[in-house]
């Protein structure tokens, strides 16, 4: 035999570069080894290449026979596993082709991030209060995958496999987690199943950031054909159109095998020929799990809840992401607790009653049992109204004295004009987050001082009753909400409890309710939650202990992770303004989005549209820098300092007071002003980096970052973002100067 010669590029392999056929040469087990290196990279044939005295002419390219072992190995693994051999084809892939992949990479990168958030908060309950967390992994991730975009090993036909990973693991080991700890309240299920929670959280973290990497190489592998801003451009259009997609899934009610069908789908058309048959089999894997659960199973999938109905005699359970959630029971099997407010107001004459938090109807057909003569029902999620449209026995959303609404309930109550006399909120507790990026979950606004005053001016003067009910699992829980509508009103709410269930009730007129027992104010009271800081179930401002726990624990693995995959954080030195206006922006987004939860409610379609949005000015951004040089970034970031400060400078208590038009429009310029000018900031720099992919995954890095520093409002409130975001826009620009003196320094040295 001739020479194997292998690269002298992998290092760990290059003591093997001696003659093979020599008698003293290497170990047989280490000519193996080396022929297996070598094959994996491409460079080793079975025929070798002939040595020039072969008889070829000198200089004429020669073509390597085809492996029969790397042959063999594609068909299982995938061609694309290996990278190609050392000559090349010369044929390139047309840039119209390549367009098209970018775009679809794009789009399965977020559908897939969106479909895991929503999916694992579903099946363990823990992730419901905490989709941060699989945020967090995802942009750990996305930056990792872009950050290997020139490594010799591609991932992303890995990416199917991990995928269906992390779907094995999941519904394998759901998780039910029963957690109220002293500084957070979940309301979570009487039950713990699966795995402990420090056992499945740390293998979720890093199997989802494991299976966004492999899919965001293949993104970054594509990005890197093109200028930096066409690139971008792509990814943009690549990404609203994942947000469409999956906002329609919702809009239909879809199941989990629908989302995976999509997302299999897309993945077989990007591995097209190139597919082997490990990715086939754990893409039909994706599909059939799913599948299998949706077809064994009587769940039914709302756009913010895993639903499950169960039969119990004459009253049916409706459980929420595995939690026992709402009780389908007939009027004269009530209890007497929930007709506690309609008997402390013998008078009131019930002419309008308005209930937030309908549900399945059971509040209704007790209001109307008790003879209100019309009820607004408000309820957030469509699905609960119609199986309370289909099973409550006592059909309440059948009377003609009923309204629905399919709206959030602070929303409803800044729109309505109906003055009650009698507003109810029945147990209006949710069992997720509005979002992947914020703490706040879908009634948070509904708890604030700003909301139960916008309740009581909703109120008839004379004889109007509020009151609420709910599980308090903690005293300090209860008096706090006791004590904001003891401020509000004035005076202290009646109380009556029933096991665990706590009912509060109120009227500005003291004499319209008959009370058996008043709350008594004790030494110390957390005070009321506010629009800025909605945290009602927070125990004070802090960070609880185990969020800093769990936070020091993904950055720790995070660095960890950036080093063991894409090597020294030397490399992005470069780039370290942008990694700040990662982290900035992130913050700026997470900050617009609350506050159109709160202005318009915390639908989810509210929800998609703000993201939506926020990408359309992210394009737009983009297409303006393709066309205008701005040779004096400074003068940007002065622009965009003035944006912040206007957004800052006016509350949302001031928009909440504008007609809906208005109030949108203010919001908007308020909102979007800022993100504009930030990502002019960033396609101003991003054009002239001389590695895109680099620099991309420094900023998706500094997005995780943004994600972590997210949990500062729950200290300062979302007000106080605003500081954060330009205090890190700073940071950035003064990164960029140090970078440009730098750069003068070495050229004049």
């Amino acid at each position: 035999m001739d020479r194997l010669v292998l690269d002298s590029r992998w290092p760990r392999f290059s003591r093997f570069k001696r003659t093979v056929g020599d008698r003293n040469g290497p170990h047989p087990k280490w000519r193996i080894y080396g022929f297996l290196a070598a094959t994996m990279t491409g460079d080793a044939h079975d025929e070798l290449a002939p040595e020039p005295s072969q008889g070829l002419p000198a200089g004429e390219p020669v073509s390597p026979p085809e492996n029969p072992w790397r042959s063999r190995l594609g068909l299982l693994v995938g061609s694309d596993v290996m990278p190609p051999a050392a000559v090349d084809s010369g044929r390139a892939e047309p840039r119209r082709a390549a367009k098209v992949r970018l775009f679809g990479l794009s789009f399965l990168m977020l559908f897939v991030e969106l479909a895991l958030i929503r999916w694992t908060g579903a099946k363990i309950v823990y992730l419901s209060y905490f989709s941060n967390f699989v945020l967090l992994g995802s942009f750990l991730g996305i930056g990792l995958g872009f950050l290997r975009a020139r490594s010799r090993l591609n991932l992303f036909p890995w990416a199917a496999v991990a995928l269906a990973l992390l779907v094995m693991f999941v519904l394998i080991f759901p998780v039910q987690i029963n957690r109220s700890g002293n500084q957070l309240l979940f309301f979570t299920s009487l039950k713990t199943t699966g795995l402990p929670t420090w056992v499945t959280l740390p293998i979720i973290f890093l199997v989802v950031a494991a299976t966004m990497m492999m899919i965001a190489e293949g993104v970054a592998r594509t990005f890197v054909r093109f200028a930096p801003l066409d690139a971008y451009r792509l990814d943009i259009l690549g990404s609203i159109t994942g947000i469409a997609a999956f906002s329609a899934l919702s809009f239909t009610d879809a199941q989990p095998w629908a989302w995976g069908l999509i997302a299999a789908l897309v993945l077989a058309v990007l591995y097209g020929r190139r597919i082997g048959v490990i990715q086939a089999v754990a893409l039909l894997g994706v599909v059939g799990m799913l599948g299998a659960e949706s077809l064994s199973s009587a769940d039914v999938w709302s756009p913010y809840y895993r639903l499950t109905v169960v039969n119990h005699g004459t009253s049916f359970i409706v459980e929420a992401n595995g939690v026992p959630h709402q009780v389908i029971q007939p009027t004269d099997r009530r209890s007497p607790f929930y007709y506690f407010p309609y008997q402390q107001s013998p008078r009131n004459p019930l002419r309008n009653v308005l209930v937030i938090g309908a549900g399945t109807g059971n509040d209704i057909a007790t209001a109307l049992a008790e003879g209100a003569r019309h009820v607004d029902a408000v309820e957030i999620d469509p699905k609960l109204y119609r199986l309370g449209q289909q099973l409550n026995p006592d059909h309440p959303y059948q009377s003609r004295r009923v309204s629905v609404y399919i709206n959030d309930g602070r929303a409803f109550l800044q729109q309505a004009t109906t003055k009650y006399d009698m507003i109810l909120f029945a147990l209006p507790d949710s069992l997720t987050l509005v979002s992947g990026q914020s703490s706040l979950r879908l009634e948070s606004y509904l708890f604030t001082l700003q909301a139960m005053q916008t309740a009581k001016a909703h109120l008839n003067p004379s004889d109007g009753v509020f009151a609420m009910y709910n599980y308090y699992r903690t005293r300090w829980l209860r008096d706090r909400l006791a004590n904001t509508l003891d401020v509000i009103y004035g005076h202290a709410p009646c109380t009556a409890t029933d096991a665990k269930l706590s009912m509060l009730t109120i009227s500005s007129n003291r004499s319209a309710v008959t009370c058996t027992r008043l709350w008594r104010h004790p030494a110390s009271v957390i005070p009321p939650a506010t629009d800025d800081h909605p945290f009602v179930y927070l125990d004070g401002n802090q960070i609880p202990g185990y969020y800093l726990l769990t936070l020091g624990l993904i950055l720790a693995a995070s660095i960890l992770s950036v080093r063991a995959f894409a090597g020294r954080l030397r490399r992005m030195g470069g780039y370290l303004d942008l990694f700040f206006m990662g982290a900035a922006f992130l913050l700026l987004e997470t900050k617009s989005l609350v506050q159109f939860a709160l202005l318009f409610g915390t639908t989810w379609f509210v929800n998609a549209l703000v993201f939506a949005a926020v990408l359309l000015a992210v394009l737009a951004a983009v297409e303006v820098s393709r066309r205008v040089v701005v040779r004096q970034p400074a003068w940007l970031y002065l622009i965009l300092l003035a944006a912040l400060i206007a957004a800052w400078s006016v509350p949302s208590s001031a928009l909440l007071g504008l007609a809906p038009t208005a109030r949108f429009g203010a919001a908007a310029a308020l909102a979007f002003a800022p993100i504009f000018v930030a990502n002019l900031v960033f396609a101003q720099r991003f054009r002239d980096t001389g590695d895109s992919s680099l620099a991309f995954g420094a900023n998706l890095l500094g997005s995780m970052v943004g994600g972590v520093l997210e949990y500062a409002s729950l200290i300062f409130g979302y007000r106080w973002l605003l500081v954060l975001v330009a205090a890190l826009y700073g940071l950035a620009f003064l990164a960029n100067r140090l970078r440009g003196s730098a750069g003068v320094l070495r050229a004049t040295h």
